[in-house]
């Protein structure tokens, strides 16, 4: 297995990530999210119109109305929404092993909530995930010796728009390399917190240096052989019962696909 340098760091975070194998590899980066290159989501929906009658008719000149020449009422065009779309996505749940898309285990989307890009979540390669990294052609290697297999990414904002959320899978060959690659992780020169509901599960909080400013928690754990983060946004100093209640949902939607 490579050795990568402990100064080894991504481009364009300021958290640190350190990945180690029993003392012998460190990676450090700066933040396990993955950035993508993703849009908001188009609000348009589509609409079918059924178009009105001609304008009413004039009466004759000179006479006056009767019954008969009354002008014709115009119906109200006829407008139908499009449903949203439903997803196709399609994931199993075998033990400790996750089959099928794994974009379907993504956290999902609450009720109001915006996805920014694709609903289903983006698909990420290797190079995806290597760029964000100083010493790119060093991580490939490092994730490989982990056994990786592929990950997803999905960030969106909440209904109330007062947070956003951004979770990302990281499949592995088995569940013991996701443990292993999960205990390396760790973010910055503090301590990680505990997480309340999972005792596997690290979490860091970061405040803002004003409460103006925007403040960020990251949570990483794993279930079976999927190694998960997910991230939340806020403006002002972060409250770590957001992190908890985002990362038990991503550990349901992995434990029971649904």
């Amino acid at each position: 297995m490579p050795e990568v340098p402990a100064a080894a760091r991504r481009r364009s975070r300021a958290a640190a990530v350190t990945l180690a194998t029993v003392g012998l590899l460190v990676v450090t980066a700066a933040s396990a999210t993955v950035t993508v290159a993703i849009g908001r989501p188009d609000h348009g929906h589509a609409r079918s119109v059924a178009a009105g009658a001609n304008s009413s008719p004039s009466p004759a000149p000179g006479g006056d109305l009767g019954p008969s020449d009354s002008p014709s009422p115009v119906p109200l065009p006829t407008i139908t929404l499009a449903p949203a779309p439903s997803s196709t996505l399609h994931g199993t749940v075998n033990g400790s092993t996750h089959g099928g898309d794994l974009r379907y285990f993504l956290l999902p989307i609450p009720d109001g909530g915006e996805s920014y890009g694709s609903p289903d979540g983006v698909a990420l390669d290797l190079d995806d995930l290597a760029k964000d990294y100083a010493q790119s052609d060093q991580i490939k290697p490092v994730l490989n010796s982990y056994g990786y297999q592929e990950a997803v990414y999905r960030e969106y904002r909440t209904a109330d728009g007062r947070a956003e959320v951004s979770a990302r899978l990281m499949r592995f060959s088995s569940a013991d390399n996701a443990k292993a690659w999960l205990q390396g992780a760790s973010y910055g020169d503090g301590p990680p917190t505990s997480v309340d509901g999972d005792s596997e599960a690290k979490g860091f909080v970061f405040k803002p240096e004003q409460q103006a400013y925007t403040g960020g928690l990251v949570g990483v754990s794993r279930v079976g052989d999927v190694e998960y983060e997910v991230k939340v946004s806020v403006k002002g100093d972060p409250d770590k019962a957001l992190l908890a209640d985002v990362m038990k949902r991503q550990h349901d939607r992995l434990v029971a696909g649904g």
